[in-house]
């Protein structure tokens, strides 16, 4: 029918919009949709390097606690392990969080392509990282004195004691790796990393067999063993990744900024405002989960085992999850330096779709083969009988883990990281600690109730998370 001439704007408006979607297919309404196909991809293509380097830690991880846990006493090789472990993943978590504050920096000016202006941030960058690795490797020093206060079984503190010394010479050449891979995945450059660490990996591996067993001529130095395996293992990654991002051919347009000296402090102080916030995030959140051991501890050395083999097979859903945190990071980076604020939103919500899945498949995981994996650790009958007993609640925080681990890794792309400092207080120390202590020692739910506590903490860091990045997105680019 032939439109009036004395039509109404709104009845022509609407016509032209019928208009347009009869002459475009419905394309106007396919446009999100192809946007999120695209954004998929294009995460899924970032990720799933990050997510193969994170199965090989994870292998190496589950290849410890087998060689461990099939070593000599059992059930002490793995207490101490755990304890130790436990007290080291708060340096460890943290100093990979003061990296990933360099990937905002990093991926913005690459997507302006500051290429000069980018070496010299990488220069500034791992300076900054190496200060502050030094300064935790004195910290944790001077920590070990004081290890028989921690109230652990006394007959582990002869296992605690030499490898705990072994883990502290981990920690500088954790730091310039970790520091390095942030540079590469800044430039979108996920898989260099990925290559360099499952080659260290595969020597980890190797060194465990050796030097736990004693095989090949070696000596046989049990959990010791383990500890001189990683450190060989984490130097030649260091030093691997720290001459590809000089030398390699990928890097050349930054190597003069990264070679040049004389970095200026404004950088440096820069690197430390963006990073700090994120370490701090990450060293509170990882010490509940330390303070979780410490806790377990108290009650022998059977629940602190269950707790150690329970936790290596939760980096299952943990280490998926920050793989793609990391490929949001670095798009919500990229987009920030352009000022795109739809595409930094759209990246975002693409993002936890990934990751939701992630931990719909995760929780199936645990709950269908838990118990066999579990068995991979241990065949003691009362480790195994502890450890069922927290596949319940480690699949119930596996959904509060995926949504904040997006929507942190999310907020750190936009480099608006102050937000982190006072959620993970609430979230893990105001909220968490209390929370365990009444669920594990005032219900006495033991490491049951620790792992209860993960739950409350988790969800209400995601909460807060969410809002936080909201907010964060309003001020990218030109208002609305």
């Amino acid at each position: 029918m032939p439109v009036n001439d004395n039509a109404s704007p709104l009845s022509t408006n609407l016509m032209d919009v019928i208009k347009k979607i009869r002459t475009h297919g419905g394309n106007v309404a396919a446009q999100p949709l192809k946007a999120y196909g695209s954004e998929y991809r294009n995460l899924l293509r970032l990720g799933a390097p990050v997510l193969v380097t994170q199965i090989g830690i994870i292998l190496v991880s589950f290849a410890d606690t087998m060689m461990i846990g099939a070593y000599g006493d059992r059930v002490s090789g793995l207490a101490a392990a755990a304890f130790v472990n436990s007290l080291f993943m708060i340096p460890i978590v943290m100093l990979l969080g003061f990296a990933a504050g360099t990937t905002p920096l990093i991926g913005a000016l690459f997507s302006r392509k500051s290429d000069f202006e980018l070496g010299r941030t990488g220069r500034a960058a791992l300076q900054v990282n190496v200060i502050v690795s030094m300064a935790f490797t004195l910290l944790m020093g001077v920590l070990y004195f004081f290890i028989d206060r921690f109230g652990q079984p006394e007959e582990l503190l002869p296992l605690i004691r030499p490898y705990y010394l072994l883990m502290l010479l981990n920690l500088i050449p954790t730091a310039l790796f970790n520091c390095c891979q942030q540079i590469s995945n800044g430039v979108t450059d996920t898989a260099t990393p990925m290559w360099v660490i499952l080659g260290a990996n595969l020597l980890n591996v190797a060194g465990n067999y050796i030097l736990i067993f004693g095989h090949f001529g070696a000596p046989e130095m049990g959990l010791a063993g383990a500890g001189v395996s990683t450190v060989i293992a984490r130097v030649a990654g260091a030093v691997v990744m720290l001459l590809l991002v000089r030398n390699m051919r990928r890097f050349r347009p930054y190597a003069e900024g990264l070679r040049t000296p004389g970095t200026p402090g404004v950088i440096r102080r820069k690197v430390w405002t963006t990073s700090y916030p994120v370490m701090i995030q990450s060293g509170v959140e990882c010490s509940l989960w330390t303070f979780g051991a410490i806790v377990s501890g108290w009650y022998g050395k059977v629940q602190l085992a269950s707790y150690q083999v329970v936790n290596t097979v939760a980096q299952l859903g943990f280490m998926i999850f920050m793989s793609f945190g990391v490929a949001i990071s670095i798009r919500v980076a990229n987009y920030t330096g352009l000022g795109d604020r739809r595409a930094v939103r759209r990246i975002a919500s693409a993002g936890l779709h990934i990751n939701l899945l992630l931990a719909t498949l995760a929780s199936a995981c645990f709950y269908f083969f838990g118990h066999d994996l579990a068995t991979l650790f241990t065949d003691d009958a009362r480790v195994l009988a502890a450890a069922a007993l927290l596949i319940a609640p480690l699949i119930l925080y596996q959904y509060g883990d995926a949504i904040q681990l997006t929507f942190a890794n999310a907020l750190r792309g936009t480099s608006h990281v102050k937000p982190l400092l006072w959620i993970s207080l609430g979230s893990y120390l105001l909220l968490g600690v209390p929370l365990l202590l009444w669920l594990a020692v005032g219900m006495d739910m033991r490491n049951v109730g620790v792992y209860y506590s993960f739950s409350g903490a988790l969800f209400a860091a995601a909460m807060l998370l969410f809002l936080s990045f909201r907010r964060a997105a309003r001020f990218i680019g030109p208002k609305d």
